[in-house]
């Protein structure tokens, strides 16, 4: 994969997690959601079908050559958000709160930055 592309896939990671964490804001705060907080209130499979979005963004930075620590971090992001957000109401103000897509891109968008 060359440069070109590799931005081009890192850039639409970046809207995904955005959709999936922080596309939303609670008017008149900087509360900020995103699709992965709305299905997320649907018990018992919300948390474990955005999870699978999470994982999704992971294997992609996986083929854009992030290194094994970093896709460890990445998949402890995701375990995270998704064990936590498991637990009825803790679990969904959690999931606004934690934001592991986006950590995860950050991860991502640090490791591309390196020389």
């Amino acid at each position: 994969m060359n440069e070109a592309e590799r931005r081009k896939k890192a850039a639409f990671l970046d809207r995904l997690a955005h959709w999936l964490d922080d596309r939303f804001a609670v008017p008149g705060t900087n509360i900020r959601f995103g699709i992965e907080g709305i299905i997320g209130l649907i018990p018992g499979i919300g948390d474990t079908a955005t999870s699978l979005i999470s994982l999704y963004l992971v294997a992609e930075a996986r083929r854009l050559g992030a290194p094994k620590r970093i896709i460890a971090r990445m998949l402890f992001n995701v375990f995270i958000d998704w064990l936590i957000g498991l637990i009825p109401l803790v679990g969904d103000i959690f999931d606004i709160a934690y934001k592991a897509n986006r950590r995860n891109i950050n991860l991502l968008k640090s490791h591309l930055a390196q020389p």
